[in-house]
């Protein structure tokens, strides 16, 4: 990654010893880690940030095309047919279920009344 031979990593590590000393140095490699670590989590975080800024830039190109693609569409092909009826213009919805007629009789049709007022 930084371009350390192993060479040069022993030769570092021998430093290290030398002047940190034996009984510190497993305290100072803790503390390098968590450094190391949080430089890390840093970097990660700018790069997530970075690559939630650059999809959401193409995505606004995207919606910029999608509206372009479509104004150019709705120009060459118009609505043809007539607009929509108003609610004022449909008729009341029925609230009420339809009254079922009664079933007729095993005996045949019910006679109708005669035409004076009076049953036949």
């Amino acid at each position: 990654m930084f371009g350390i031979d192993s060479s040069e990593f022993l030769l570092v590590a021998l430093v290290a010893l030398v002047v940190i000393g034996p009984k510190d140095l497993p305290k100072a490699m803790r503390i390098l880690g968590y450094w190391i670590g949080r430089a890390r989590g840093v970097a990660r975080q700018f790069r997530s940030g970075f690559d939630s800024m650059i999809r959401e830039a193409e995505l606004e190109e995207m919606e910029k095309r999608w509206a372009a693609e479509n104004e150019r569409i709705m120009r060459e092909h118009p609505v043809t047919h007539a607009a929509e009826p108003d609610e004022a213009d449909t008729p009341p919805m029925q609230t009420e279920p339809p009254a079922i007629a009664a079933p007729l009789s095993a005996a045949g049709p019910v006679p109708e009344p005669a035409r004076d007022g009076t049953p036949s």
